[in-house]
């Protein structure tokens, strides 16, 4: 999924079925996206109900290339079953990149 220059963000679904109760205080958010300038991106993994956690703010300063990172997200208080949602924004203009991949480990 492409991820547009400076924009609006994206949005790229995984649907959960078959787990009983709350995720884990210590949900598992595997990322790979490709990026030429990593610290343009936001990233935020969106629970079922909507809620957000932030799992990566962006950094002037991060000009290295691509997210390839595992972040560990406390999403106790919200029901492991429905849609998750990862969210990326490029806050700033002239690099533009993809998410490759993203995986949640329950």
């Amino acid at each position: 999924m492409q991820i547009p220059d400076n924009a609006g963000a994206v949005t790229s679904d995984i649907a959960v079925t078959g787990v009983s109760g709350n995720a884990p205080a210590t949900l598992k958010v595997d990322v790979n996206i490709v990026h030429t300038y990593r610290g343009d991106l936001v990233i935020d993994l969106l629970a079922p109900d909507g809620s957000a956690y932030r799992v990566k703010n962006s950094s002037t300063s991060d000009s290295a290339d691509n997210v390839i990172a595992t972040y560990t997200v406390n999403a106790s208080t919200e029901v492991a079953n429905g849609t998750w949602k990862l969210k990326v924004q490029d806050t700033y203009a002239q690099d533009t990149g993809y998410i490759n991949s993203w995986k949640l480990t329950f």
